[in-house]
């Protein structure tokens, strides 16, 4: 219908891991998204789970042999409730081990921990605030 807005899909953690991995590399074939997995998941889990991206709207898959997908939205477009909602389902709503795991397997750049030192900066100062205002 015209003028109502397009609601965003809702998307699973391991949709959202396959998303993380399509904004990471850039276009990659199953293959290859399948090798960059933090994790062993079968060659048909991540066709599937591709093909509901792209069924989804937010994954494009080119017509050629082998197919190769890509991100069809930046990575801003994810909402909080599906990062609430990975968050939930992958550490029972708990930051520290989320956090803990992206600094210890992942090779960070100088401006990410920069970033993540200042995210923290910005938690210790709402932190003081809340504290000062009771």
């Amino acid at each position: 219908m015209a003028g109502m807005r397009r609601r965003k899909p809702r998307l699973t953690a391991g949709e959202l891991e396959l998303l993380d991995v399509l904004w990471r590399r850039g276009g990659s074939t199953i293959s290859e998204v399948q090798g960059a997995m933090a994790r062993a998941i079968g060659y048909t889990t991540v066709q599937t789970r591709l093909n509901r991206l792209v069924a989804k709207g937010v994954a494009r898959k080119t017509d050629a042999r082998p197919a190769h997908y890509s991100a069809a939205i930046p990575p801003e477009s994810v909402t909080r409730s599906d990062l609430d909602s990975l968050l939930d389902r992958v550490t029972r709503g708990r930051v520290v081990p989320l956090i803990a795991h992206l600094v210890r397997e992942r090779a960070l750049s100088p401006e990410e921990l920069d970033e993540i030192r200042g995210l923290i900066n910005e938690a210790e100062a709402r932190a003081r605030e809340d504290k000062e205002g009771r």
